[in-house]
């Protein structure tokens, strides 16, 4: 089903947050990824930030697709979209949408400057409804927060740092979102847990990266500066499912995918990967 959700506002939630939100929606686009390899579908949602096509995402949202399209929430036209470069760190990458000229922007603030208790809204794409983004409307509860959370599409733990805590009611889908302040300027961009990207426990929290640390990773990308933690271009991808063996060290792979580079190259499941290109592997 498409269409917008109105979340219950949580303690702190700005009177107008309908408002603000309506005022972000133009500037969002829904992702739609496919990871053909596993026969799957994601959603999430991205940040426009320049006319020509840039739109910012989490890194996690579009981790190990295979194909991306991005559906302008302003004029419901749909764009293939390929990976400029990410920060899996900082959760962030960049996206180039193919064919467009005069994508509507969001508005996004200088300063992500916020004090505990502000009121906010976070929009995006809710369980990937599509359609009108939906908004969940709450408050500030703590800044420079760190959390971990398990990336199952490379089997580790992501230690993400500092975020924006809040205690809006953000759901899978909401990935990449915009946080927006009282003023209707993007302040943040939110980050969901979702199937593949699960923090440790439940919980009402929702977390946002500061937009300033994402303008500058995305700057960096854009004009292919090489930094740390930077990945320019899209992901090398083996074709390899693994995890942790007994002895503690490489990779054990459970699953070749058929067709994929590592099954071409004759590895199979059951093998341990020790190095690649002479680099040795320590972990999946």
């Amino acid at each position: 089903p498409s269409g917008s959700a109105k979340h219950i506002a949580a303690p702190g939630a700005p009177a107008d947050a309908g408002a603000l939100a309506r005022a972000t929606d133009s500037g969002l686009v829904d992702v739609e990824t496919t990871l053909s390899y596993l026969g799957e579908q994601g959603a999430g949602t991205g940040i426009v930030a320049a006319s020509g096509g840039e739109v910012w995402t989490n890194n996690h949202v579009i981790e190990g697709a295979t194909t991306i399209r991005v559906r302008d929430v302003g004029t419901g036209a749909t764009y293939a979209a390929h990976v400029v470069g990410y920060d899996r760190s900082k959760d962030v990458a960049v996206l180039r949408l193919a064919g467009v000229s005069n994508l509507h922007t969001a508005r996004i603030a200088r300063s992500a400057a916020l004090h505990v208790g502000e009121g906010v809204v976070a929009v995006g794409n809710a369980e990937g409804r599509g359609g009108t983004p939906s908004d969940a409307p709450g408050s500030v509860t703590a800044t420079n927060q760190s959390i971990a959370a398990f990336d199952a599409a490379n089997g580790g733990t992501e230690q993400l740092s500092g975020l924006i805590e809040i205690n809006a009611r953000v759901q899978p889908g909401d990935s990449g979102g915009a946080l927006v302040a009282t003023n209707r300027t993007v302040v943040g961009m939110v980050t969901a847990a979702s199937g593949s990207f699960r923090f440790p426990s439940a919980s009402s929290r929702g977390f946002a990266i500061p937009i300033t640390t994402v303008a500058r990773i995305a700057r960096s990308i854009v004009r292919g500066r090489a930094a740390p933690g930077i990945h320019l271009g899209r992901t090398a991808f083996l074709g390899v499912v693994v995890h942790a063996p007994a002895s503690g060290r490489g990779a054990s792979i459970l699953e070749a995918v058929s067709g994929g580079p590592a099954a071409h190259a004759g590895l199979r499941a059951g093998d341990t990967i020790t190095a690649v290109a002479g680099h040795a592997v320590a972990s999946p």
